[in-house]
């Protein structure tokens, strides 16, 4: 396993790509909107893993409600996995609380799967299967 990516919440893309971008001279690998999120997202690689910029499409997807109540900042860590449907039962059956029991379509056409933060020690799990 490797973390894929850190997912940062921002009120606008502009915004944090004003740091991660212009600031610290990261490039956009990728911009791009997920609806069934309610998000739109910009990638930046740094080393082995990437920087996910989320910017909410509409005030009540989770990112939206993320940000009225905690502002901007880290949203999530994903893990990349080889076998997102196995990785979902075994956490399952060790007594994790799984938001997604089955994965979904996420940015980049990847499968995604999130893990409660209750489960993690406060911090919101995001597992990826690239295709």
């Amino acid at each position: 396993m490797k973390i894929d990516h850190i997912g940062i919440a921002t009120q606008r893309l502009e915004d944090g790509l004003a740091i991660w971008r212009d600031a610290l001279g990261l490039t956009v690998q990728e911009t791009e909107e997920v609806a069934e999120q309610r998000v739109r997202v910009a990638m930046l690689p740094i080393g082995d893993t990437r920087v996910e910029l989320l910017e909410p499409t509409t005030p009540d997807s989770a990112v939206g409600k993320f940000l009225a109540k905690r502002g901007p900042g880290i949203h999530h860590i994903a893990v990349k996995v080889q076998d997102i449907n196995a990785s979902l039962a075994e956490l399952k059956e060790k007594g994790a609380r799984l938001i997604d029991e089955t994965p979904r379509i996420g940015a980049g056409g990847c499968l995604v799967a999130f893990v409660h933060p209750t489960s993690t020690h406060g911090v919101l799990l995001e597992l990826v299967q690239h295709p």
